[in-house]
């Protein structure tokens, strides 16, 4: 089974990172899975693979730019999509990447701690990025920069742009399970880097 993990940070079989990555089976398993189920679904449903692809170029280029992820979703939007959405994506991204994470604490203990920061409005966008897809990425850049800033109303604009629950909650993981996978390949990056 080819693994995307092994794939971003170009682990050989039986390299001493596939041996540590070995060392935690379940682990390693569960994160193909959990790519599988994301971006490779049987069925889909109404969270389109090309809406998927999108949501993924854009959080990695946001998130971490310079991570071999970045290049490989916004390949996979480019390839399996639109080159031209591929590039609208990547300049949105470009455009509002910054430091965070930010956001406003409510709790009077933790307000000392608050950092302001941009929040992203797609009104203005390029006429290939639908509404739809425009506020999956204003989510998108909220759950991965300013993420104590989230508030009931951005789930009603993105129910207004037509996401149904069970689509909220999979962006949700989308952009979660991307989180993650850029750690674990920025840390074996690392460690290969060292070895």
């Amino acid at each position: 089974m080819t693994d995307i993990i092994d794939i971003l940070t170009g682990i050989e079989p039986g390299s001493t990172l596939d041996e540590i990555r070995r060392t935690r089976e379940q682990a390693r398993d569960n994160a193909q899975r959990s790519f599988e189920v994301l971006f490779e679904p049987e069925d889909p449903g109404t969270f389109s693979l090309a809406e998927r692809y999108a949501v993924a170029a854009y959080t990695v280029a946001l998130q971490a730019s310079a991570s071999p992820a970045a290049r490989f979703y916004t390949e996979l939007l480019e390839d399996e999509v639109s080159p031209e959405l591929a590039a609208a994506v990547a300049e949105l991204a470009k455009a509002d990447r910054c430091e965070g994470p930010y956001g406003e604490y409510k709790e009077a203990g933790l307000a000392a701690e608050s950092a302001p920061g941009p929040t992203v409005s797609y009104a203005q966008r390029p006429d290939f990025v639908s509404e739809r897809l425009a506020t999956a990425l204003e989510h998108a850049h909220l759950l991965s920069l300013h993420p104590r800033d989230a508030e009931a109303t951005h789930l009603r604009r993105l129910e207004d742009a037509g996401w149904n629950a069970d689509d909220i909650v999979t962006l949700s993981q989308l952009i979660s399970f991307l989180a993650f996978q850029i750690r674990v390949v920025d840390g074996l990056l690392a460690l290969k880097e060292a070895a």
